[in-house]
Formats: structure tokens, C-alpha cells, sequence
């Protein structure tokens, strides 16, 4: 496998969402051949999952993928403090709490965004988990939920959280609606608003506040970095993944990029030819390229013939080849 030689230390400026179904081990590997500073973090994984399921699956990562960090979703201190130590003992670099995930299912279980209203007791899962573990533990939250979102409750919440020595907190910029929208609604319906992040800054200067939700190109970014210590990029960075290779230059001061996608894919091959030879499937793999020829010429070739052959019985890396060369240099 490729030695990649990404740094361990953590420098939040641009970092990759957790996303449910997309931000696996797979797309992480990929991601960090086009940007080696971008922060990565796991998909949510609850506790239980991990204490009653087959942990070696949820928490196998690729060494080559560090700096990443693992979300963690749950309310039982004890549990996350267990989960958050079997982390560390694998290499993780952070434990972050999920306090902002909407979803239905996880608010039956105390997890995500519904966590909002009860400070205190994220608060004491996160001492539990700080007791635990080294490695930095944080939270990714909204800025309120349903109709508790005065800035008053936001701001009790943070300062209750900090109170642990908690000193990042990740801020998804719009509230959670727990009633009446779906996951996929409360990332578009509920409006951005960025300047409650911005007072945050102001208010905890000593906090690192990352800021999340609706960014899409570098430049916002930089704009978002001129207030706060950071941005968290999702969706983009998933679909329009070339958008990270100008990460490491402008935001971290990194040499330019020489990388083509060509030379990206070309990397990622003997990847997939390993998983291939564990016994893993390419569609599972591929799905997650799928979009690094965005906007190009011969792009959408190569995207469809990826997904109408990766999925095949005994489909190999000759698939992935042939897709590439529907691309125009």
C-alpha cells in the first residue's frame, strides 16, 4: 500500500464531515491522496455498535488516512468513555461526540442534536470520555433545536461543555427541526446562519470553533477562517472532491499541488486491486470516486460506466481502468 506520510498533528483549518454512508474508510484513503493536511472523520458509530457489534469492521482505518477522527454517537458516559479508549488504542488522533444528527432513529436512543437540550449531561460525557483517553475528545453540534434556539441556550451550552476543558467545538451553523422535517430537510430547509458562529468566537475566544454547513469552495472557506479557527466541509468535498486539491496550498501553505486526477486514480489503484484480493467488493470502493472527474470532459462517461459495471459479479480493476479512459486529458 502506499505510503502516504500524512502529519498526525491536528490542525482543524479544513476538515471533511462525518457522513452516514459516505465517509467510510474508503473515501477517507481517497481523500488523503488529494489533500495530506484535510482533518477526516469517521461516519457517526454509535456505542452500541461498537460494544455489542463487530467492532474490527466499524473501526478498521488505513494508517495512511491519519489525521482522522472518530465520531462517536451516545449518552451513556460510561459507554462513550469505553468506545472513545478502543479508539485511541487503534490510532484515531480525536473522539468527537455527535450532538447535531437530526435522525429519528438516534433521538430514540438519546443520541445527536437532541443532546442540545440536556448540556449537563454532554458535559459529563464528555469529562467521561476525557478521562479515558489522551487524544482530543469534541463535540459537533447545532446551533439550537426546535424552539430552543435563542443564542442564550446556545451560549449555556458551550460554556457548559467547556467547563469539562472541552476546547472544540464544531458547529453545524443551522438549527435542528426534530419535528416535522427529515435528516435530509434539516440540512437545507432550516437557514445558515454563520454570524451566531462568529459570536461564539467572540464570546470564547479561547475555544476553537470550527464552522460547518453549506460551505462549497475554497474561498469561502478562507472567508470562514478570517472569523473562526476553521471550516467543515461535507457534501462538496464528497461529490466534488477535486475541490481538495487546492486545500494544503491555501490554507496551510503547503507547495502547490502537482497532482493531476489522472495521477490521483492511478494512486488509488493498487488500493483497490488490495481490497479486491481481501475479498471486498468494487462497487463499494468506486462509488465513492465516482465524482473526481466532475465538470471534465468525459466525465460523465466515466462516472456512468463506473456505476453500471462496478456492481457486476467478478467486476475487477479493469472496470475502473476502462472508466478512466473515457476521460479527456
Amino acid at each position: 500500500m502506499i505510503n502516504i506520510a500524512a502529519p498526525t498533528t491536528l490542525n482543524r483549518k479544513f476538515c471533511i464531515a462525518p457522513m452516514m454512508d459516505w465517509t467510510d474508510r474508503h473515501y477517507r484513503y481517497f481523500a488523503r491522496l488529494i489533500s495530506k493536511r484535510t482533518v477526516l472523520y469517521s461516519e457517526m458509530i454509535t456505542t452500541g455498535a461498537l460494544i455489542h457489534g463487530d467492532r474490527d469492521r466499524y473501526l478498521e482505518f488505513n494508517k495512511e488516512e491519519t489525521p482522522v477522527a472518530i465520531q462517536l454517537g451516545g449518552s451513556n458516559p460510561q459507554d462513550l468513555a469505553l468506545c472513545a479508549k478502543m479508539a485511541e488504542d487503534l490510532g484515531y488522533d480525536e473522539v468527537n461526540l455527535n450532538a447535531g444528527c437530526p435522525s429519528d432513529r438516534v433521538q430514540n436512543n438519546m443520541i445527536g442534536a437532541c443532546l442540545m437540550a440536556h448540556p449537563e449531561l454532554v458535559a459529563e460525557c464528555i469529562a467521561s470520555m476525557q478521562s479515558a483517553v489522551s487524544i482530543p475528545v469534541t463535540v459537533k453540534h447545532r446551533i439550537g433545536i426546535d424552539d430552543n434556539d435563542s443564542y442564550e441556550a446556545l451560549h449555556n451550552f458551550v460554556n457548559t461543555i467547556a467547563s469539562t476543558g472541552c476546547s472544540t467545538f464544531i458547529v453545524h451553523a443551522r438549527k435542528a427541526i426534530l419535528k416535522g422535517l427529515s435528516p435530509k430537510e434539516n440540512r437545507d430547509i432550516p437557514p445558515l446562519k454563520y454570524d451566531v458562529a462568529y459570536q461564539l468566537k467572540k464570546d470564547f475566544p479561547s475555544l476553537e470553533i470550527i464552522v460547518n454547513g453549506g460551505i462549497k469552495t475554497i474561498t469561502e472557506s478562507l472567508d470562514h477562517i478570517s472569523h473562526l479557527d476553521g471550516v467543515m466541509v461535507g457534501r462538496e468535498a464528497y461529490q466534488n472532491p477535486w475541490v481538495l486539491s487546492d486545500v494544503d496550498e491555501k490554507l496551510y501553505g503547503e507547495p502547490v499541488n502537482t497532482l493531476t486526477r489522472h495521477d490521483v486514480l492511478e494512486l488509488m489503484l493498487p488500493y483497490i486491486e488490495e481490497e479486491l484480493k481481501k475479498g471486498n467488493y468494487l462497487g463499494h470502493i468506486t462509488r465513492h470516486i465516482l465524482g473526481l472527474f466532475h465538470s471534465m470532459p468525459g466525465g460523465k462517461r466515466y462516472r456512468r460506466h463506473l456505476s453500471e459495471n462496478a456492481h457486476k459479479k467478478g467486476a475487477g480493476i479493469e472496470v475502473v481502468k476502462e472508466a478512466c479512459s473515457l476521460v479527456t486529458l
